[in-house]
């Protein structure tokens, strides 16, 4: 077998498969890529039992062979190749990898002894992948990392009678973002460290879904990926967001995001990193305090609402990580001083943060 293609789409394809083989496990095949070459390229293949992935990358082959070669190795010497066209050549048990002067002899695995990966062909739904993406990436930050909080550590994807939205939460809040979308999807909740994934490989074009028992593959043009799917019953996060608003404030989100970074310099980090919101005449005065001094910053804002002033407090860093997907100007809804707040792009775009208060 003979090939020829570009270091960078190799090397793209590669780091793909890389996010998710482990570099170490107790069962060494598992740390192995599985290639897969016909006359119109490669086809990648690897897994961790929670996410299986296969990327196709254009090449040109000639004698195809499928073979199977460790895989953080294998894209470690393409990322250090010194030519931009690579040249693979199976030669019995040796993979020869060549590039402007370098050379490099690699060893292949036991093709028969791989574990087999397969994939669906025919998809129930199709969502648009940029709109998905984005949506994922606005959410993320909001799901748990704790262990002991079962699907909390999942983003939930709804698929609603005017088009889809993605939820993630981790108990103190809770970020939202529809999406359009058409089709009669299921409601599903997908760990988090694989929408990590879904977001890199998600570009343009479609995201095809095929629903299975507690798995959904997901295909696009040129990736295939199965994710386990995590089980129980997504909490009813409707119920706390507020519904009778007293005062609005709306301004800058850039201006607000650093305004928040400069005062929360001194916030106290032993108790959540706390910075208070006073709002008033048109005015929202943050302060925080530590044990080294004192910090404030004066906003101009619009105000409306039927409260003349509200003072709450929140978290610095749940601030920042609300106001992460708003652009140009951002909306603050208030209902109350030890009430949710909502966090949401005066504009509209489908995304809202509902935050928990601190007390004040």
């Amino acid at each position: 077998m003979n090939v020829h293609v570009t270091k960078k789409i190799l090397s793209e394809g590669l780091g793909l498969l890389e996010r998710v083989v482990p570099s170490r496990s107790s069962n060494p095949l598992l740390t192995a890529l599985k290639v897969e070459a016909t006359e119109a390229g490669l086809t990648l293949s690897g897994t961790n039992l929670e996410i299986d992935l296969s990327c196709f990358v254009p090449a040109e082959v000639r004698d195809p062979q499928n073979f199977v070669v460790p895989a953080h190795l294998f894209a470690q010497i393409v990322r250090n190749l010194g030519g931009e066209l690579v040249e693979l050549e199976l030669s019995g048990a040796e993979l020869a990898v060549r590039a402007g002067g370098s050379d490099f002899k690699l060893q292949t695995g036991d093709l028969d002894a791989y574990p087999p990966l397969s994939f669906p062909a025919q998809a129930d739904v199709s969502l648009d992948a940029t709109e998905l993406a984005r949506a994922f990436s606005s959410v993320r930050y909001a799901a748990s990392n704790e262990a002991f909080q079962a699907v909390f550590r999942g983003i939930k994807l709804e698929h609603r009678p005017e088009g889809a939205r993605v939820v993630a939460s981790d108990g103190y809040r809770v970020a939202i973002r529809d999406f359009p979308a058409s089709g009669d999807g299921r409601n599903l909740i997908i760990p988090a460290r694989s929408v990590d994934e879904l977001i890199r490989v998600l570009k343009d074009g479609e995201a095809r879904f095929t629903y299975g028992d507690g798995m959904l593959s997901v295909t696009t043009d040129r990736v295939h990926m199965n994710l386990k799917l995590l089980d129980g019953d997504f909490p009813d996060y409707e119920r706390v967001i507020p519904k009778d608003i007293k005062l609005q404030v709306t301004l800058p989100a850039t201006a607000l995001k650093e305004a928040v970074n400069r005062v929360a310099v001194l916030a106290d980090k032993n108790a959540n990193n706390r910075v208070e919101f006073l709002v008033s005449e048109g005015k929202l005065r943050l302060a925080a305090e530590g044990d080294y001094g004192r910090a404030q910053d004066t906003l101009d804002v619009v105000q409306g609402g039927t409260e003349p002033a509200m003072s709450l407090a929140f978290n610095a860093r749940h601030v920042l990580d609300a106001l992460g997907p708003i652009e140009g100007e951002a909306e603050l809804l208030f209902s109350g001083s030890t009430s949710p707040a909502i966090f949401r792009a005066a504009g509209g775009g489908g995304y809202m943060a509902v935050m928990v208060t601190l007390r004040v």
